[in-house]
């Protein structure tokens, strides 16, 4: 089955050890504030001249979350209509996209360097023109330069909780490495990849999103991708918004736990929607296989290698994972599909162990 359908009483569906799962992640609620203030989001721990918003942002809901199992829903809780920032979900939403762009023959080579398909956007000097669609793809690209006024220095040394610590403080300037040598979490290089990606596509990357992954995986039209109040540029004589991969200066995508489960579902369904092939099989693999010098990262998603990231499931998960915090979380041996928002991630290993556990029976 790919299509999401819940059961004729989904409540009664939920055996007392979910339901107390489901109850777990409520009571540990996200410690940023549901209004957003000076101590909200990502840029707060920059330093100047990076820590400034660059795009909207807005208020958020409480915990919500959506569950199926076998193309069954089996729970939703908190307001799971709601569209809300997803923060980092958003770069494996770009990774969809690339996906579409491969499939559809406009990326036919991932180790391809990106000038070659898309000159003139800021790779084409020595060191950047190494770097290749894979290496964005898997942060190992060492892009260095400006983005909408961003300079990628400004993530430099960043810590991100299921990644080797770096040897140095955020935002001091490191010394590069060839491209595909070193791994870093940089969200602009990420979103040099989306302005890579528009200019691919041609067309606005939200559109692109909505016809080729949102509509066909059952989305509702409840969402919006985005970008900074200046990421404007030219595409075939129109002005087109660029989008960031996340919410680090804000700007990002705005989608409900439901929208969100509905593509979950399509990738633990290796790309097909309601009898329809969204994404390739390859494609999905791809966006698996672990990267040689980062094994807990694909494709702009968080692999549970070793069962490093979350031990109390299996070594088969994989993640997307956005700061606030916000997880999608896909389980092929047991055909799982979670959706889990505004989760404080110190207690996700143990929400995640526990509801895997009160599934595994059913």
């Amino acid at each position: 089955m790919n299509d999401l359908h819940p059961g004729k009483n989904p409540e009664m569906q939920m055996n007392k050890a979910l339901q107390s799962a489901i109850q777990f992640s409520v009571d540990h609620e996200s410690t940023w504030t549901r209004e957003v203030d000076g101590e909200w989001g990502v840029h707060i721990k920059d330093p100047a001249p990076w820590n400034r918003l660059l795009g909207p942002v807005h208020d958020r809901g409480p915990v919500s979350g959506a569950l199926a199992l076998d193309s069954r829903v089996l729970a939703t809780w908190g307001e799971p209509d709601r569209a809300d920032l997803t923060f980092s979900i958003a770069k494996t939403y770009l990774a969809l996209l690339a996906g579409v762009a491969h499939d559809r023959g406009l990326l036919p080579d991932l180790d391809e360097a990106v000038h070659v398909l898309v000159p003139g956007i800021g790779f084409d000097d020595p060191h950047n023109a190494q770097v290749t669609w894979a290496q964005l793809l898997q942060q190992t690209s060492e892009w260095q330069g400006v983005c909408f006024g961003l300079s990628d220095q400004a993530d430099h040394y960043r810590a991100v909780t299921f990644g080797e610590p770096p040897n140095g403080k955020k935002g001091d300037l490191r010394p590069l490495q060839a491209p595909g040598t070193y791994w870093e979490y940089n969200d602009v290089r990420i979103n040099q990849l989306s302005l890579a990606l528009l200019h691919l596509f041609g067309a606005p990357l939200p559109d692109v999103f909505r016809e080729a992954i949102a509509r066909p995986c059952g989305a509702s039209e409840n969402w919006r991708w985005v970008g900074y109040d200046h990421a404007w540029v030219e595409i075939g004589g129109r002005r087109v918004q660029s989008v960031p991969g996340g919410t680090h200066w804000g700007g990002g995508m705005s989608i409900s736990a439901n929208d969100q489960l509905k593509i979950a579902q399509m990738l633990l369904d290796d790309g097909m929607a309601a009898g329809r092939r969204v994404l390739s099989r390859e494609w999905i693999a791809r966006m698996r296989a672990p990267c040689a010098i980062a094994p807990y990262y694909g494709y702009l998603v968080w692999l549970n290698t070793a069962r490093k990231m979350f031990p109390g499931v299996p070594a088969s998960s994989y993640f997307g994972v956005g700061a606030g915090s916000s997880f999608m979380w896909i389980e092929p041996s047991l055909r799982l599909a979670l959706i889990v928002r505004w989760l404080n991630p110190d207690y996700a290993n143990e929400f995640f162990a526990c509801v895997y556990e009160a599934v595994k029976s059913l």
